[in-house]
């Protein structure tokens, strides 16, 4: 959502199926997807439509909460300068004050910025809760950064048993319709209306990632040697694209994120040939324990 992360497209709709899985085109997955839900438009303002409860609400804190408050705080700075421009330059007030010192002014302007916080404050920690407390969910994918790429894992005792790179399309051969920087070899797959728990790690010999997908509201960092959570709850089908927002080395800006979240049925057949294509290159996986699992 910063600038370091802007998930700038050529506007172009999406139109691919999912990638890679050959004889596998079902009409669901080649549906068409909008830019700003999917993926930032060209020349968008603002943040992303929102595709899951966690994104909206973030949405909703940051036009109804925040927005007007920086909007008012801005105005009343700018009001403040033109003010001392006019009122205190040399010509209108020849002999300065030497007044060095006012109680009111300094206690005013001490609480008032420390009521503010508390405002933004309570609203923020209650999301990040949320963000971070883990409902009931429906399955897992484990995600893991490495230099300069993510693997995805599904787990065996939830019908997976199998895992997959998921890479940057060669830029040089793009075809019609991928977007540059975004599009990726293998997606991820995840069923619609499903609550999803990513657990989040990085290469034990690797370097800190961060994975984020703007609109499913979903930001963690992956750190080596630790295992971090979140969740999303994806409402409406199509894919969603994301990248690392950390400067972890060389690559950083070529290792994005492309989630396609697609039906029930359309997710039970993706599996049933993603455990053809993936079970020679896949040992296999489990996830860990959420008990003894170590949250951000």
């Amino acid at each position: 959502m910063q600038a370091r992360h802007n998930l700038v497209s050529t506007g172009a709709a999406c139109l691919s199926a999912i990638t890679g899985l050959t004889g596998f085109i079902p009409a669901a997955l080649a549906q068409g997807f909008q830019p700003g839900l999917s993926h930032a438009a060209q020349d968008q303002i603002g943040m992303m439509q929102p595709a899951s409860t966690m994104a909206q609400e973030m949405a909703a804190f940051h036009d109804n909460l925040l927005l007007p408050i920086i909007t008012v705080i801005s105005l009343f700075v700018l009001a403040l300068l033109v003010y001392v421009i006019f009122r205190f330059n040399e010509r209108a007030n020849p002999t300065p004050s030497r007044t060095t010192h006012h109680t009111g002014l300094e206690v005013a302007w001490t609480v008032i910025p420390l009521l503010i916080l508390v405002v933004i404050a309570i609203p923020s920690f209650r999301l990040l809760t949320k963000q971070i407390a883990l409902p009931e969910t429906d399955m897992t994918v484990k995600v893991t950064g490495k230099q300069w790429y993510w693997t995805y894992s599904y787990p065996k005792d939830q019908n997976g048993g199998f895992e997959f790179d998921s890479n940057l399309l060669d830029q040089t051969k793009l075809a019609a319709g991928k977007l540059k920087l975004l599009d990726v070899d293998n997606e991820a797959v995840v069923p619609v209306g499903k609550a999803i728990r990513l657990q989040i790690t990085a290469d034990a010999v690797g370097v800190i990632h961060s994975f984020v997908i703007p609109a499913l509201g979903v930001r963690m960092d992956a750190v080596p040697g630790r295992l971090n959570e979140a969740w999303f709850k994806a409402e409406k089908e199509g894919i969603y694209y994301g990248q690392c927002s950390k400067l972890c080395g060389k690559d950083h800006a070529y290792m994005p994120i492309a989630f396609r979240v697609v039906s029930q049925q359309a997710y039970a057949a993706w599996l049933a040939d993603a455990k053809k294509k993936y079970a020679s290159a896949s040992s296999d996986v489990t996830v860990a324990d959420a008990a003894a699992t170590i949250r951000q």
